[in-house]
């Protein structure tokens, strides 16, 4: 009910606006406080707090509607100010259209909300909670997409004749970084979900790569005379789709597979020979292709050497596991942010592509974080808190295999604290052989009063 009060009272903030789209950009114009509070509360509802709401809302914690409300309250609050500001003025984008499908996207969804807080009207529950679900689960990536969308026209990038071509990075960054964020999950909650099915990780990457494999063949080249470009690009759709025909073959019956790895190194690989007009693009694109290719060589190392062609034992995720994801959250990063206009921009600028590069890794970083965060927030909240106590989701424990233990080494022993007597005695017993100290029930104890020989000085 919260949410709805909120959400009605600051209606009218969302809707009353005047907003009079000039033809063009003039950047002599300064961004003034207004739109940079717009786009900062912005980032960080649709970034950060939507997300954290929804993943409550899965686990079903009771912190998940207070979380919504004030997220709710914060987004009509930037709506406004984002109709409002003085300063630059923008012309219409597809950044504006968006926020409009947006605010009647989140309306409905606070509309849900709020009917199955009511608990009435039993026979109607059962659908709108199958609509309230998936559309809060769509949030992160309607926010995402919003995100992008508001730095291009920040930005003045993607209009005209450059729409395809942002399109194109825009599309394939993002999706490296969902398939990272879908390996993450499915390394720390996936297990049982895999083996309940009878697939493997690579069964399910395979006939994603074949399906867009199949879409990219088809797409990239626009009409009109080929040129290296489209070549490239359409070839790498036949890439994926053979390589897809083929995982899915050796995925089969729950096998694991080295094929999607495979293909994320020869994607790698022709993105990092892919030139460019602009030296510190051509630099970027191969810092992209590198980071594909070292992905790729992990995941077949982590796959073959590290889990020897068996599932992740879940939840005990080993460190090394991270690096696939993580590298292709960089990959997709670079790639997002390696636009004609991107670049121009950046040359113009003076920037190197050293520095460039390590604020996508920065970036990188945080879009990790949040990926990783949000899936430990869902296994020890609401629900799911009382298993988080039985193991730590996202890290594998260290234990002592029955017959490595040094019954000589320090961690045999409980020792006693520095300077006392006791530590005194047993120092003492090492130096002439007669330690008093035994071990019982295979723990680490020390009984000072079994002993009988004495301290020998």
């Amino acid at each position: 009910m919260r949410a709805a009060c909120i959400a009605l009272l600051l209606l009218p903030l969302a809707l009353g606006h005047e907003h009079h789209a000039p033809a063009d950009i003039d950047p002599k114009v300064p961004i003034d406080w207004m739109l940079y509070t717009h786009m900062a509360v912005q980032t960080f509802v649709w970034a950060l707090l939507f997300p954290i709401g929804m993943v409550l809302g899965l686990s079903k914690s009771r912190y998940h509607v207070p979380v919504q409300a004030v997220g709710v309250a914060a987004t009509l609050a930037a709506n406004w100010l984002g109709h409002k500001h003085g300063g630059r003025a923008f012309p219409a984008s597809v950044h504006g259209v968006m926020a409009k499908i947006l605010f009647w996207v989140l309306m409905v969804q606070v509309a849900c909300g709020v009917f199955l807080r009511l608990h009435v009207l039993d026979t109607v529950r059962p659908w709108v909670r199958r609509l309230h679900g998936p559309l809060g689960m769509a949030f992160p990536i309607l926010g995402w997409t919003q995100i992008l969308m508001g730095v291009a026209t920040a930005l003045g990038f993607c209009r005209g004749g450059e729409i395809n071509q942002c399109l194109a990075h825009y599309i394939m960054g993002s999706a490296f970084i969902g398939y990272a964020a879908i390996l993450v999950i499915m390394l720390n909650l996936g297990g049982g979900w895999l083996q309940s099915r009878g697939w493997s990780q690579e069964m399910l990457d395979s006939c994603v790569i074949l399906v867009w494999g199949i879409i990219n063949t088809f797409t990239e080249h626009q009409g009109g005379p080929w040129t290296h470009k489209d070549m490239q690009h359409t070839m790498m759709g036949v890439l994926w789709w053979a390589g897809g025909l083929l995982g899915v073959f050796l995925s089969r019956r729950g096998k694991r597979s080295f094929v999607p790895a495979v293909i994320i190194v020869m994607t790698g690989w022709g993105m990092s020979a892919h030139e460019q007009e602009l030296m510190i693009s051509s630099k970027i694109h191969a810092m992209f292709g590198y980071a594909l290719m070292l992905a790729g060589v992990l995941r077949v190392i982590e796959i073959c050497f590290v889990l020897h062609d068996a599932p992740t034992p879940s939840p005990a995720v080993r460190v090394f596991q991270h690096l696939p994801p993580y590298l292709l959250t960089v990959s997709g990063i670079l790639f997002i942010s390696a636009t004609n206009e991107e670049m121009k921009n950046a040359d113009a600028l003076g920037i190197d592509h050293v520095s460039y590069a390590l604020f996508d890794f920065a970036l990188s970083f945080l879009v990790y974080l949040v990926i990783s965060f949000l899936v430990h927030l869902y296994a020890n909240s609401g629900r799911n808190r009382a298993h988080s106590d039985e193991a730590e989701v996202g890290y594998a424990k260290l234990t002592q295999r029955e017959g490595e233990l040094d019954p000589e080494g320090p961690e045999a022993f409980e020792l006693a604290e520095a300077g006392s007597d006791e530590y005194e005695a047993s120092e003492a017993s090492h130096l002439t052989g007669d330690s008093d100290a035994v071990k019982i029930g295979g723990q680490d104890e020390v009984d000072w009063m079994q002993g009988t020989r004495g301290l020998r000085l």
